[in-house]
């Protein structure tokens, strides 16, 4: 069986955890926007320019995606990670730019041993992601389910 890093004894509440950084492309913007989320501020850019944003933003999404992908290149890869039950709570809080460098950390707010399985515990975690001046850009509240070190 695999030998991971993080095992559920291993998330401490309170503790954060870098989860690395990522600069966003006008290209993957608009990319993502067409594909899934394609509202005028995020792909036209005379009716961006005119909207409260100014200009094209990132999706929601996309920026949750990114933070997806840095949790999962810097973190899950080496988590006895099961999957998450799911998400409580999505906040964008500062539009996301071409140029924009996100760096995405995840704290530990609470764990506990799940009550029916005793191979696992869940742990709930606030992940963060601000940008290259420091302004807190979106964060992502949920849970994720991991298996239990002396059952692995």
């Amino acid at each position: 069986m695999a030998q991971f890093k993080w095992y559920f004894e291993d998330m401490v509440v309170g503790q954060t955890i870098p989860v690395g950084s990522r600069t966003v492309t006008e290209d993957e913007i608009h990319a993502f926007a067409v594909a899934f989320d394609p509202q005028p501020f995020h792909v036209d850019k005379d009716a961006a320019a005119k909207s409260l944003y100014g200009g094209i933003i990132a999706s929601g999404w996309h920026t949750c995606s990114m933070m997806m992908r840095l949790m999962v290149d810097n973190f899950l890869k080496d988590a006895a990670s099961l999957g998450s039950p799911g998400v409580d709570e999505v906040r964008w809080l500062k539009p996301v730019r071409a140029g924009d460098t996100l760096t995405v950390t995840t704290t530990a707010t609470d764990a506990r041993p799940s009550g029916s399985k005793p191979d696992r515990g869940v742990v709930s975690t606030e992940w963060r992601a601000v940008n290259q001046h420091g302004e807190l850009v979106a964060t992502v509240k949920g849970m994720g389910m991991f298996l239990r070190r002396d059952h692995a």
